[in-house]
């Protein structure tokens, strides 16, 4: 390799590395801040709304997935990257694994109980004040269960970067060797994340049926009140949209992104930052998605319900 590509891959590389401090610098006051506006009424003694438990374990695992992510090595641009050790990177792959599926398990929850405040008519209110609550704050503790069970095979398939030369700053020092991968365990992680985002595509269109339909039915209603809340529904369910939409996106272009990696292995490590910079990017947005759809009262749209 020329000297002018060494110059250019590392400067790309340098470039990646800053868009990452950036995203994990705002991410982290992002999610902080979204945690601390929906877990504050815990403090007081008044039990969290539901959309208030959901969004408080999106933000923890937001928060897990840009902490593992970005620290300590990623994040060093103008410093000597540090080699990884055997138990660093079974930490590492096991945090962000573990975050990651409760994030898709958060979102999904999210989406279907949006859909369901949506539904018309005395059942869905019904079931929204009686066992849906209920139903929701379960659902969050078994995305973290679920998360947790289905990563605990990850520490014993991951190891510390294998040396195959003596060179001392040979690139491959800084990747974990992950190996023992068998079809089943493939077909089950796609089974997983397949299943989820099949929900959260139900819940949306369901969603925008719904409103396509409540706009039809109340397009003559002139009731102060009842515009309100049909306005505040709608402007919610628009958000959540939104943050489903965001994060289906981002997952398809990580995915990609971690094909490229396993074909194209001369630029592994360039590839790496570009997954980085993906797996990232929706713990970064979602809580700005989530914090600046009202501006005068950022989040409380959605804890009108």
């Amino acid at each position: 390799m020329s000297a002018h590509k060494t110059a250019l891959k590392t400067t790309e590389e340098v470039a990646l590395q800053i868009v990452l401090l950036c995203q994990v610098g705002a991410g982290t006051v992002a999610n902080i801040f979204l945690l601390v506006r929906n877990f504050s009424p815990v403090l007081t003694g008044i039990r969290l709304k539901p959309t208030e438990a959901i969004l408080s374990h999106m933000a923890v695992a937001n928060t897990l997935i840009l902490l593992v992510a970005g620290f300590p090595n990623d994040v060093m641009v103008f410093a000597p990257r540090s080699p990884l050790t055997d138990l660093k990177c079974k930490l590492e792959h096991f945090i962000r694994l573990v975050s990651r599926s409760i994030n898709l398990c958060s979102t999904c929850v999210l989406s279907t109980y949006q859909c369901v405040t949506l539904l018309p008519g005395n059942w869905g209110w019904v079931m929204l004040r009686g066992r849906v609550p209920n139903l929701v704050s379960y659902s969050c503790y078994s995305c973290w269960l679920l998360g947790i069970l289905n990563n605990v095979y990850i520490p014993m398939k991951v190891t510390g970067p294998q040396n195959t030369s003596n060179d001392t700053i040979s690139k491959s020092k800084l990747l974990c060797s992950t190996s023992g991968f068998s079809v089943g365990i493939v077909f089950l992680r796609f089974a997983h994340d397949a299943t989820f985002i099949s929900i959260m595509a139900w819940t949306s269109v369901s969603m925008v049926i719904l409103l396509h339909r409540h706009r039809q039915r109340t397009q003559h209603i002139l009731t102060p009140n009842q515009n309100h809340r049909g306005h505040a529904e709608t402007r919610a369910a628009h958000t959540i949209l939104m943050v489903v939409v965001t994060f289906v996106a981002l997952y398809l272009l990580n995915f990609i992104s971690i094909v490229c990696q396993t074909f194209l292995m001369d630029s592994r490590l360039w590839l790496r930052h570009i997954g980085e910079v993906l797996a990232v990017s929706y713990p970064t947005i979602s809580p700005f998605l989530l914090i600046l759809r009202d501006p005068k009262d950022p989040c409380s749209v959605l804890f009108n319900h």
